[in-house]
């Protein structure tokens, strides 16, 4: 089992409606994430929760209209760039907004993808004392992962929560052999507890 406690952050990766059945951008089965993302949120002592967004300009170099890989998704203020209703946003302390540049993409919760300038969220857990970080969201293998493995090279424990995320791609092997080379250790939620000193 691995003991939760103030030196632990969940970071809750892009739970987006346009992320959603139905979303520009859907994760096939994304809502799954919500119950279980709502439950750990909910059920452990973590230090601080934070959601990241994406949050991109109408015109963003990765829509495909300008000649990106994605369709157009998550702009900023429109109702696909919105947390989902369902999901908890109770335990949330922090939300950190990627992907805001027009030239530039952001899968990642900590850097842009020219793995050089940050968000913000790494100064914001050193502040708190974090040492480890649990992940969960979407996507598993672009958003998810690319937080996780960054959580790594910056220093931080890093975990992510296999049974709260969902993928895009149909076979997420690739995505698992990198994590583990990476040293991201992958976890269900079941392995997951209270430290002694947090229950009650």
């Amino acid at each position: 089992m691995i003991e939760i406690g103030p030196a632990d952050a969940l970071i809750i990766v892009d739970v987006q409606n346009d992320f959603l059945p139905g979303g520009a951008l859907a994760v096939p089965d994304g809502g799954s994430v919500i119950a279980p993302i709502n439950a750990l949120s909910a059920g452990l002592p973590f230090g601080i929760v934070v959601a990241t967004q994406d949050w991109h300009t109408p015109d963003h170099a990765s829509f495909d209209a300008q000649g990106g890989p994605w369709p157009s998704h998550c702009v900023a203020g429109s109702p696909g760039a919105a947390l989902a209703a369902s999901l908890s946003q109770s335990a949330v302390a922090a939300i950190i907004r990627k992907g805001r540049l027009k030239g530039r993409d952001s899968y990642s919760g900590f850097l842009d993808n020219d793995h050089v300038s940050e968000t913000g969220l790494s100064g914001l857990l050193r502040a708190l004392g974090i040492r480890r970080v649990f992940v969960c969201g979407l996507a598993y293998d672009f958003c998810v992962s690319a937080t996780a493995l960054d959580a790594v090279d910056l220093g931080f424990g890093s975990f992510v929560i296999e049974d709260a995320t969902q993928g895009i791609g149909d076979d997420l092997y690739a995505i698992r052999h990198r994590l583990d080379d990476g040293g991201v250790i992958r976890v269900e939620r079941a392995s997951l507890m209270a430290a002694p000193d947090d229950m009650v």
